[in-house]
């Protein structure tokens, strides 16, 4: 799903699908490193995932570790390419790029799976239990969004208009 929403926000404000497809790719792995850490013990220990054992399962616990950290750093290699994404000025790439990190910092994705472990156990009001999925499922998506409007030179409007297509709540705002 996130590489699609790259590749049609792209399409949405007349980009090409070819022309970010790089970037999409990136989202894919930034959210394979998320699931792959996400079900390790020391987080959610999740045994399986869409009916299959989960990565730390069948690999064990060290290479689940790596093989994350090796796809978030690959998404980055793949996203800083612009030889990969030849037509899209450098800035659109950088800025995209920043984007995609803030998303999955401790503002966002990171700072959800926080919360979401702190909470761990305990009954969550409404509030905490829309924070931790906005932020770990939400700011991936608006990123994916924003990406493949900025990597498509959006204007200033389009890419507002495409921003709004995931609003957060009250509470949130101030995070973006």
């Amino acid at each position: 799903l996130r590489p699609i929403l790259v590749l049609a926000a792209a399409e949405s404000v007349g980009g090409e699908r070819q022309t970010v497809l790089p970037f999409a790719v990136a989202a894919e792995f930034i959210h394979t490193y998320t699931l792959i850490h996400d079900d390790l013990p020391a987080l959610d220990d999740d045994s399986l995932r869409r009916g299959k054992p989960t990565n730390h399962k069948v690999f064990g616990e060290a290479i689940a570790i790596l093989a994350g950290d090796a796809l978030l750093t690959q998404a980055f290699v793949v996203m800083s390419n612009v030889v990969s994404m030849e037509g899209i000025p450098p800035e659109c790439i950088l800025k995209a790029s920043r984007e995609m990190g803030e998303a999955i910092s401790s503002v966002g994705v990171i700072g959800g799976q926080v919360v979401d472990l702190e909470s761990k156990g305990q009954t969550v009001d409404t509030e905490t239990l829309e924070y931790i999925h906005t932020c770990k499922t939400g700011f991936l998506f608006r990123a994916c969004i924003r990406c493949g409007a900025i990597l498509s030179q959006a204007s200033s409007s389009q890419l507002d208009g495409l921003s709004c297509l995931l609003v957060l709540s009250p509470s949130l705002q101030m995070l973006t």
